[in-house]
């Protein structure tokens, strides 16, 4: 998901929506979302063995574990592709 930002987001996470500076972003209007289509990424089925105490922690966490993992693994692959 993520390169390198140099938005300050602990700054940006104590404003108010008032308070931050939204000039610069166009409006999008009707015909934006008219034509907007979601596009969700083709996910795979697949078996993957994992530590048990691994799983129990995901799961604990709630629902989406498998969402989470899913990150955690984009989060490393694109980190060592950075390093490349």
């Amino acid at each position: 998901m993520t390169k390198s930002s140099k938005t300050d987001w602990s700054r940006l996470a104590q404003q108010d929506d008032q308070q931050i500076d939204t000039s610069d972003i166009a409006e999008l209007g009707e015909d934006f979302f008219r034509q907007a289509e979601l596009r969700v990424p083709a996910k795979q089925a697949v078996t993957i063995r994992l530590d048990a105490d691994v799983l129990a922690w995901f799961k604990e966490q709630g629902t989406g574990y498998q969402t989470r993992i899913n990150q955690l693994l984009r989060q490393y692959m694109q980190a060592q592709q950075r390093h490349r």
